[in-house]
């Protein structure tokens, strides 16, 4: 498919926002003070930055605010509920952190859990199209997971981040090594994108249109096997092996700002690859797979 970058942002920063606020939230970070506005302020930054990003890819973006009405059948509609109700229960531990009020941990531990949510969210509205083999599998929320709490350790300064990118890599790995092998697993023909195989064998007879259109421009996006490989291993050193060396060498901040750049940035190129790749049998019906 056609990587957007408005997607590509949006579940990125999100990703990262949500992972950071959970660690505050759960108070595996404490701050106080003026660290913890900022600390709470990158968090929150980073998920709204992220959620209102997402908005640029709608057809109608000032319909935003219809998503909250289809939450019992839409992910979409359920992730916009979830960030929310995240962001608001976050926000009296927020205060107290900055101002010095000592509300107990566990009022924090509900928008902790919540945050994870949204991120699981996420990872539904892709991981339920069946149209994309690549991402119907149960690795696909357990990558955006991953993905939220690694780098959300990283920018937390938690001693245990180096353990989670290591998960990481192997996610990635995994979910590249299962996916390359997807579409042709599920079988997929022309037949059975159409539903018309029931009646025999499935062939074009002429090419249904003679320039481009929608589902050409969004659906059908092909990238070369040579340069894949290139992003993969970009991604793997930027997202999980850098960052693990600088935190590694030193405890010191610029040792997490370092791991943290490289890691989001990491985190751009392997979120380009999982759009980048996915195969939509759309594609069949114009002869591209």
């Amino acid at each position: 498919m056609h990587p957007a970058p408005s997607v590509i942002l949006f579940s990125v920063l999100s990703g990262a926002g949500f992972g950071l606020l959970f660690y505050l939230g759960f108070g595996l970070a404490h701050p106080s003070g003026w660290a913890a506005f900022l600390w709470w302020g990158l968090g929150y930054a980073l998920a709204v930055i992220g959620l209102s990003a997402s908005t640029f890819h709608l057809g109608n973006p000032q319909r935003a605010l219809l998503a909250f009405s289809q939450w019992r059948s839409s992910w979409l509609s359920r992730e916009a509920w979830t960030s929310v109700a995240a962001l608001v229960l976050l926000a009296p531990m927020a205060l107290s952190d900055w101002l010095g009020l000592g509300l107990p941990r566990g009022f924090g531990w509900p928008g902790a859990v919540l945050a994870l949510g949204t991120v699981f969210t996420t990872s539904m509205i892709y991981a339920q199209i069946k149209a994309v083999p690549r991402w119907h599998l149960w690795l696909t929320p357990v990558m955006f997971l991953t993905f939220a709490l690694a780098g959300g350790a990283v920018l937390a300064g938690q001693s245990f981040a180096p353990v989670l990118l290591a998960v990481l890599l192997v996610v990635l790995l995994a979910i590249w090594q299962v996916g390359d092998g997807q579409f042709a697993r599920r079988a997929q023909t022309l037949g059975t994108a159409t539903g018309l195989d029931r009646i025999g064998t499935v062939t074009v007879f002429e090419q249904a249109h003679t320039a481009g259109n929608y589902l050409l421009r969004e659906m059908i996006f092909v990238v070369g096997r040579k340069h894949a490989q290139k992003l993969r291993g970009l991604a793997m050193v930027l997202t999980c092996l850098l960052p693990a060396v600088a935190l590694a060498i030193s405890t010191g901040w610029w040792a997490f700002v370092a791991a943290a750049v490289c890691h989001i940035t990491g985190a751009l190129a392997a979120r380009w690859l999982f759009f980048a790749e996915a195969e939509h049998v759309v594609g069949l019906f114009y002869g591209k797979r």
